[in-house]
């Protein structure tokens, strides 16, 4: 692929104790995208990650602060380039692929183009991992209207305006998920193109922790949604306290009617502090649903404060 020289194309690699694997990812994003600068941003690597990966050709930077959010929002931050493609720094992600993402992304004038894997090897991808992206995968087209057949991959090519629009908030390997509800919060012109997945090399380790890693991105999609849809979200809970209430007073009010007394008085109050709970919790929803759609629309604004995408008809 060739692209315009104005078009200033950035490789970004994350990496953490990747020795086995760093050299042959930069060799192969080199190849792919020979315009391009390949970054490598070291995330305290006890091995010899950076010095590999400098004599492979990259750029390298590090970053203290340990979790894979903190390397992205570095990275997003100190990096200028026109297009930007993220991928992780253990060769399971297809270089070969690049220029295709690039072209997609450029040609329609995208902000993000997520790379969906396809895995060429059966222990490319734990089944662990698979059941636990197609769940949160669902929660997150339920939670928010739309979602990606593979928000968990790592491998995305971003437009200038979505990265320097991206607050980067997230600090470990929810990052991905945060990234795809910025997308689609913001309605972005997003796309999907299949990219294999390969095995890791021989030496080289996952970080990701199938259950503890699962749980934070499960909570990180619950707490985005409390965040960006809070009048549903705290609605639910009002709801369900109005609900509790009602199943609490109706015997007290069958028994009113027959007797003209409330035998079970604190019941009563406990039904009615419920009643009050409820409506503080509607409340809250309203007046946060209120903050919320300024707060996007601050954040459309700073999106739009940077050019679209180079390219396209």
């Amino acid at each position: 692929m060739s692209l315009e020289p104005t078009v200033r194309v950035a490789v970004l690699l994350p990496c953490y104790n990747e020795e086995a694997a760093i050299a042959q990812t930069v060799a192969g994003f080199r190849a792919a995208l020979p315009e391009a600068v390949v970054y490598v941003f070291d995330n305290n690597s006890t091995d010899r990650t950076v010095e590999i990966a400098r004599a492979a050709g990259a750029v390298v930077r590090r970053e203290r602060v340990q979790g894979k959010g903190a390397v992205v929002r570095r990275m997003f931050a100190d990096v200028d380039a026109d297009v930007y493609v993220m991928a992780d720094g253990d060769a399971t992600y297809d270089a070969e692929s690049a220029p295709a993402l690039v072209a997609r992304m450029l040609d329609e004038r995208l902000d993000m183009v997520v790379g969906s894997r396809v895995h060429e090897a059966s222990d490319a991808y734990r089944r662990g991992h698979q059941f636990g992206n197609r769940l949160l995968t669902g929660m997150l087209a339920r939670l928010f209207g739309r979602s990606f057949t593979d928000i968990l991959s790592g491998y995305r090519v971003f437009s200038r305006r979505f990265v320097k629009s991206y607050p980067a908030l997230s600090t470990g390997f929810e990052i991905e998920t945060d990234i795809s509800v910025h997308a689609l919060e913001l309605k972005m012109p997003v796309a999907e193109v299949e990219t294999p997945y390969h095995a890791r090399p021989a030496g080289s380790e996952s970080k990701l922790s199938t259950y503890s890693d699962g749980w934070r991105i499960l909570t990180t999609i619950v707490t985005l949604y409390r965040i960006e849809r809070p009048l549903l979200y705290f609605g639910a809970i009002g709801t369900v306290l109005a609900l509790i209430a009602v199943g609490l007073s109706v015997p007290l009010a069958l028994t009113y009617a027959r007797t003209g007394l409330v035998p079970r008085f604190p019941t009563a109050i406990g039904a009615t502090g419920l009643v009050i709970l409820a409506a503080l919790s509607f409340t809250a929803g309203i007046i946060l649903d209120t903050v919320v759609r300024g707060r996007r629309e601050v954040r459309r604004l700073a999106y739009l404060a940077y050019p679209a995408p180079p390219g396209g008809a």
